[in-house]
């Protein structure tokens, strides 16, 4: 699922200076097994920190430390609705 969502399909939501964020690609694809799984924020984040399946899914190596679950609020407020 790697090719689902690319950071160029966000590039005109974040500026081009500053401090280097998440991926926004990453942040969207994890809304696909969120809302497969029917899960909070929280619990996403915490998901994405503990199983194996979640990292595989992402693209992450084992050792990622994941993201706060504000992150994916902030997140979702940019999504055009």
């Amino acid at each position: 699922m790697d090719e689902l969502f690319t950071d160029e399909h966000f590039a005109d939501w974040y500026p081009v200076d500053g401090r280097r964020g998440l991926s926004p690609a990453r942040l969207a694809m994890v809304s696909v097994p969120q809302c497969a799984e029917n899960l909070t924020d929280r619990q996403v984040a915490e998901a994405v920190r503990c199983r194996l399946d979640w990292k595989y899914c992402l693209g992450l190596e084992l050792d990622d430390s994941g993201f706060d679950y504000s992150v994916l609020s902030e997140f979702g407020t940019a999504w055009p609705r």
